[in-house]
C-alpha cells in the first residue's frame, strides 16, 4: 500500500520586526488591499476571535498584533505573570483567517527604552486611570506605535475595555492618524460574564460568581433608568458585589458614553455607559453595558 502523507499543518506567518512587517503590508497595500488591525496581548479567546472575524468582513487583508505592552503595567501588576501562549494563539489565528501575526520585541517597540511618550490627557486619568495612574499613557503610546508599524486602514477594539477604546479614539484624532477604529461589542459567555484573558486567574469557585458582575451591570442600568437617587444607586451595586465576595470594588459609574463624564439622571437623548471594576480572588475584573431606553 502507498504511504499516507501526513497532512502538513498551515501555521499563520509571524513576523518580529517592523521592517518585514512594512513590506508585506506595503505590497498589499500597491494591490490595492484594505487591511485591518487586531491588536491584542495574546492569551486569545473567543473575544479576540470576534474581533478577527469582524475584520474579515470589512478588509482584505487581517494583521493580528502580539505584544505585552509593559507602558501599561504599573508598579506591582501582573505583567511578568500576564498569560502567555503564543503557539495556542497563532493556531486560533490560523482557524480564523487572520492573514499575518506581528509579533514584536520589546526592543522592536521601544528601542529607546520603555517609556510612555504620549498623554492620554483628561479622559485616561479618571476611573481606571484613578486606580492605574499612567496605564493609558501606556495604552496610547504603545497603539501609536503599533499604527506605525502596520500601516492599517482600520482597526479594532473590543467594548469590554471601553474606556480604551474612548482613549484611543481621542487619541487617534489628536495625533492626526488616518485610521478608522471600530468597537466590537463584548463577548460573553452563557453565564453572561465577559470574556477576558484574567479570568484565567479565576479558581472554579470564583468563576461560578464572577457573573454577579453582569447581572449588578443590568440592575444599575434599570434603577437608573427608573429614575432612583444615584448615589443609592452605586452604594446597592457595591455591597451587593461585596456580599458575594468581591473586593475591593474599585468603582461602579454610569456615565456619557463619550465622554465618559458621570451622569446624575437619565435622559434618552443621552447616551449612558456603565462601568465596573472589581477583585476577585486574584484577577481585577471589569466590565460595562451600555443603557438602554425602556
Amino acid at each position: 500500500m502507498p504511504k499516507i502523507k501526513p497532512k502538513i499543518k498551515k501555521v499563520i506567518k509571524t513576523v518580529r520586526a517592523a521592517s518585514e512587517l512594512a513590506a508585506q503590508v506595503g505590497a498589499w497595500r500597491d494591490d490595492g488591499k484594505k487591511i485591518g488591525l487586531v491588536p491584542t496581548m495574546g492569551a486569545l479567546h473567543a473575544g479576540h476571535m470576534a474581533l478577527v472575524h469582524r475584520a474579515k468582513k470589512v478588509c482584505d487583508k487581517v494583521c493580528v498584533t502580539l505584544f505585552v505592552n509593559p507602558t501599561q503595567f504599573g508598579e506591582g501588576e501582573d505583567f511578568n505573570s500576564y498569560p502567555r501562549d503564543e503557539e495556542k494563539d497563532c493556531a486560533m489565528l490560523q482557524d480564523a483567517g487572520a492573514d499575518i501575526l506581528y509579533a514584536p520585541t520589546v526592543a522592536e517597540m521601544y528601542p529607546n527604552g520603555t517609556t510612555a511618550t504620549l498623554s492620554a490627557g483628561k479622559l485616561g486619568n479618571i476611573l481606571e486611570g484613578t486606580f492605574r495612574p499612567g496605564h493609558f499613557d501606556g495604552v496610547a503610546t504603545v497603539v501609536e506605535r503599533l499604527f506605525s508599524h502596520t500601516n492599517p486602514h482600520v482597526a479594532f477594539f473590543g467594548e469590554k475595555d471601553y474606556q480604551q477604546l474612548q482613549v484611543i479614539k481621542q487619541m487617534t484624532i489628536k495625533q492626526k492618524i488616518g485610521v478608522e477604529i471600530v468597537g466590537v461589542p463584548t463577548v460573553r459567555g452563557d453565564d453572561g460574564l465577559a470574556l477576558s484573558s484574567r479570568n484565567e486567574y479565576l479558581t472554579a469557585a470564583e468563576l461560578a460568581l464572577a457573573p454577579t458582575l453582569h447581572q449588578t451591570l443590568q440592575a444599575v442600568a434599570g434603577w437608573f433608568v427608573d429614575g432612583e437617587d444615584m448615589p443609592a444607586i452605586l452604594a446597592r451595586a457595591t455591597e451587593a458585589l461585596e456580599k458575594v465576595g468581591f473586593g475591593p470594588v474599585d468603582y461602579v459609574a454610569v456615565v456619557d458614553a463619550t465622554t465618559l463624564e458621570p451622569l446624575k439622571t437619565y435622559s434618552a437623548h443621552v447616551p449612558a455607559r456603565v462601568l465596573v471594576a472589581a477583585k476577585l480572588g486574584r484577577a481585577r475584573l471589569i466590565d460595562n453595558i451600555a443603557v438602554t431606553a425602556p
